[in-house]
């Protein structure tokens, strides 16, 4: 391979998914530590390996599942009519996807340790904590069933290496989906007649983020230096990308302050300014809301230029728009370890 191909290549990924990770990590980290309930006397506190493992987990957890979803779902953004010039791309990208599945169950698996010894503050947690944990508590549960879909997503990942496209693009794309359901249990809960209408916005929260994210990532990390295909793949991704982030915002509004308005003792409209919790629902909001002007910018402003064939500093835009997208996935996780009242 020639350094004129490689080198573009590695601009890319590094353009895109550092800013990404490296936003979520702090986002996460700082926001948890913004959230963090005060020592009370008498009471033993999880460690600060805990307390910053635990976000710092949970956030690889989500970004692992993101380019899952993302690189599942560039198959069906490229295309099957030209597989001389998408499938070099593609024997790249599924030993990735592969990789990232694994991290998402290894995360998974890690975050049930890491919950189990924050409620067991003070020790390591044993095989029994971990499985009293998981055998009592949703959240534990939820958790490992999204590490077997991970597994799953893995293992169907394994065969599309092998076999390429002759594994359905859409199996790897549903089973990736499939296992984000559970990740909303890992949130607050409210236990009123209304729960099961939040709980499915706040899964159609989870799913449409992951491919509006996902998808993003996978394309700039893998088709900016292939402008042919770039052509081929924005476009499809833009409209994907509208619903998405209809979906996600609307689904965000009314997950935060339904959750709030559902929670004994808690008054709406104070609460979104004074508890930790309306606080991060507002800023992740804003970021969401910071996005649209820079995915209008892709869409109306650089896509016609892509389209025709000219060159364009799209990269530089879509590491911009994953950075954002990174400080609300941070947010996310601070989110849903946040004191609503």
């Amino acid at each position: 391979m020639s350094v004129a191909t490689t080198s573009p290549q590695l601009v890319g990924r590094r353009m895109a998914a550092g800013p990404f990770v490296v936003c979520a990590i702090v986002a996460a980290v700082a926001a948890s530590t913004f959230t963090a309930e005060e020592a009370v006397p008498g009471i033993p506190m999880p460690g600060p390996v805990v307390a910053v493992g635990l976000p710092v987990v949970r956030v690889l957890l989500d970004l692992c599942a993101v380019a899952v979803v993302g690189l599942s779902l560039l198959p069906k953004l490229l295309g099957f009519d030209r597989p001389e010039s998408t499938e070099p791309v593609m024997r790249r990208a599924r030993p990735v996807a592969v990789t990232a599945a694994w991290g998402w169950a290894i995360c998974a698996l890690l975050t049930i340790v890491f919950q189990t010894a924050e409620l067991n503050p003070g020790g390591v947690p044993t095989v029994e904590m971990i499985a009293g944990y998981v055998g009592s508590v949703g959240t534990g549960q939820g958790l490992l069933f999204s590490a077997a879909c991970a597994l799953a997503a893995a293992g169907i990942g394994l065969m599309a290496v092998r076999f390429g496209e002759k594994v359905p693009a859409e199996l790897r794309v549903i089973v990736a989906l499939f296992g984000l359901l559970p990740i909303p249990v890992t949130g607050h809960a409210v236990n009123s007649v209304w729960h099961d209408p939040i709980m499915i916005s706040m899964e159609s929260h989870v799913m449409g983020a992951a491919a509006w994210v996902g998808g993003l990532a996978a394309i700039a990390v893998y088709l900016t230096p292939r402008p042919e295909l770039l052509a081929v793949a924005l476009p499809r991704f833009s409209r994907m990308a509208t619903v998405c982030l209809l979906l996600v915002g609307l689904s965000g509004l009314v997950t935060g302050l339904g959750t709030m308005a559902l929670t004994p003792g808690v008054e709406l409209p104070g609460a979104i300014v004074t508890s930790p919790y309306g606080l991060l629902v507002v800023v992740k909001l804003a970021l969401v809301a910071l996005l649209v002007p820079l995915a209008a910018h892709i869409r109306f402003r650089l896509l016609p230029g892509i389209r025709a064939g000219l060159a364009t500093r799209v990269a530089g835009w879509m590491a911009a728009e994953l950075a954002v997208m990174g400080l609300a996935y941070g947010v996310a996780v601070a989110i849903t370890r946040a004191s609503i009242g």
